[in-house]
């Protein structure tokens, strides 16, 4: 039944966004808030076919920021940036830069005003990151980030990266935390599988600013990967209960 559900909900994906990225092409020759528009609109889309289709729910929990501030999320699946873009109002995504090369998606996300980074570019690229964080901060926009770099299962060992301790020092902001089970979802090569359930994204206390980089390090990760295992395990939980394997 899963790879059934899956496979309709496959089609669904990406006829939808086929239809999406092409009938949005004006908004590129508009300013951002055009693009923005139709990217929550795609999210919405894709979550209502994942619902009707693939049995998948989602909720929010916490409070997302009014304005701008500090974003660092768990990474487990692409559901986690579309439901983050939905709960917080455009924020400046930090994104690897090989994203922009994917025709259309690339074109999107980089008039919506991505961060984009190049991961081999180290003190450099943290610098670039840096300046640009800054400027959408400036503009009233959120920044996020996932502080790991890339996806991970809901068993990998974490992994977090210097470039959320850098942004928290330059931007001067609380940080807020999130935490989600999204991977026991969304699984499989390109996260192809879905199993039905309800999917869950957690904003968490905010850290405030000005700790030192140790110590908001060590914050962070211990929020993220101790609220991560709680969500995991009552995914966990929901799934046996359902006899889904």
């Amino acid at each position: 039944m899963v790879i059934f559900r899956s496979t309709l909900f496959f089609i669904y994906f990406v006829t939808v966004s086929a239809a999406v990225f092409i009938g949005a092409l004006p908004t590129l020759l508009m300013p951002p808030a055009a693009v923005i528009a139709a990217s929550r609109f795609w999210s919405r889309a894709v979550f209502f076919g994942a619902r009707v289709l693939a049995g998948q729910t989602f909720e929010i929990r916490g409070t997302p920021p009014a304005h701008g501030a500090l974003i660092a999320s768990k990474h487990m699946s692409m559901w986690d940036t579309m439901a983050i873009y939905l709960a917080v109002y455009a924020p400046a995504a930090v994104l690897k830069r090989e994203l922009l090369r994917i025709p259309f998606y690339g074109w999107y996300i980089a008039k919506a005003g991505i961060i984009a980074i190049d991961r081999g570019g180290h003190a450099s690229a943290l610098r670039k990151m840096a300046t640009e964080a800054r400027a959408a901060f400036a503009k009233g926009r959120s920044v996020l980030i996932f502080p790991e770099g890339h996806r991970h299962e809901p068993d990998d060992p974490p992994d977090y990266k210097p470039g959320v301790a850098a942004l928290y020092g330059q931007l001067d902001t609380p940080c807020y935390p999130v935490a989600l089970n999204s991977g026991l979802f969304w699984t499989g090569a390109l996260g192809f599988f879905k199993k039905p359930g309800t999917m869950v994204l957690e904003f968490l206390d905010p850290i405030p600013p000005g700790l030192k980089r140790q110590a908001f390090m060590a914050l962070l990760q211990d929020r993220i990967e101790g609220a991560t295992r709680k969500l995991v395990d009552e995914g966990r939980r929901a799934f046996t209960a359902k006899g889904i394997s």
